[in-house]
């Protein structure tokens, strides 16, 4: 019996759980980075594109943009509180890891140096009060506290 393709899958496997350990080490709160890729995919790539670029009308970028918005205050509660994130039909767990991952994917260079990652149940809080009408009022709001941002 020849060991040898046996010794490769096994290698192949403890490459990828390395890498994937790796992966969420660099991702505090992010339980699953290929679930939060694919909840992203399915949940809000359609409006804020494979990129995170969003569009000029209504789906704000999130690429190199979204994580300033944990840099004032209110911030943080308004990204849980928006339509698309409070409304989603996920579990709070899952938001939570996909709201993190999101946060390191699109903006890790902006995350604050004391960023926590969200948990299920700040989320579940959050989604409680989700913003209407009024997002984008708030939104213009804090944008106007963060300094020489232009979206």
């Amino acid at each position: 019996m020849n060991a040898r393709p046996l010794l490769v899958a096994a290698f192949a496997l403890a490459v990828v759980g390395a890498a994937q350990a790796t992966t969420e080490e660099a991702m505090p709160g992010v339980y699953d980075a290929r679930q939060a890729h694919s909840d992203y995919k399915l949940k809000c790539q359609g409006c804020h594109r494979p990129d995170g670029s969003g569009d000029a009308l209504s789906n704000p970028p999130m690429n190199g943009h979204v994580a300033r918005f944990l840099q004032v205050p209110g911030g943080r509660e308004f990204l849980g509180r928006v339509p698309g994130v409070a409304t989603v039909d996920l579990d709070d767990v899952r938001l939570a890891n996909l709201m993190n991952w999101t946060l390191y994917r699109f903006d890790r260079e902006n995350l604050p140096d004391d960023f926590v990652p969200y948990s299920a149940t700040e989320i579940s809080a959050l989604r409680k009060r989700p913003l209407r009408a009024e997002r984008a009022g708030v939104r213009e709001g804090l944008v106007a506290q963060m300094s020489g941002v232009k979206f």
